[in-house]
């Protein structure tokens, strides 16, 4: 096996305090916040000159952590937070929540708003897709007690 784990989803925002606010509230925890620059980072990344603010949040299994980058050099490439679902590329990170209906109260006072609706997937999961700050597509899913069958 060559992948030990995945360490981080990366997520570009305008709006960095906004953004960690809305994760504190989904039930992340801010690791850490800092500039990066450098010769070394452009290296990295490919985009020379850049000049960033991230802040790491972390699951509360402590095994998930979702960087949210803010790009303040070089300008913003391109923007494709409300693409729709079926859009190429990366789009949407999905968490598990223990009550769907509490999440979605409190992230609604955030601005988050439900993609379409929540459906009932063979009595195992509820699950939905909202658009978070600045239209962030984030899945949720909550593990019903039992599946078919009452297992």
């Amino acid at each position: 096996m060559t992948v030990k784990r995945m360490d981080n989803v990366g997520i570009v925002v305008q709006d960095l305090d906004a953004a960690i606010e809305f994760f504190t509230e989904l039930g992340l925890a801010l690791e850490g916040r800092m500039p990066v620059e450098g010769e070394w980072a452009g290296r990295v990344t490919g985009v020379r000159g850049q000049r960033v603010e991230i802040a790491m949040m972390r699951t509360p299994d402590g095994h998930g952590r979702v960087e949210l980058s803010r790009f303040d050099a070089p300008a913003i490439a391109s923007d494709h937070r409300t693409a729709p679902v079926n859009s190429l590329g990366y789009l949407r990170v999905m968490f598990a929540v223990e009550d769907i209906d509490d999440t979605l109260a409190r992230l609604s006072g955030l601005g988050a708003t439900v993609v379409d609706e929540v459906v009932n997937y063979e009595d195992i999961y509820r699950l939905c897709y909202i658009r978070g700050p600045e239209g962030i597509l984030i899945g949720l899913a909550q593990q019903l007690e039992q599946g078919p069958g009452g297992s």
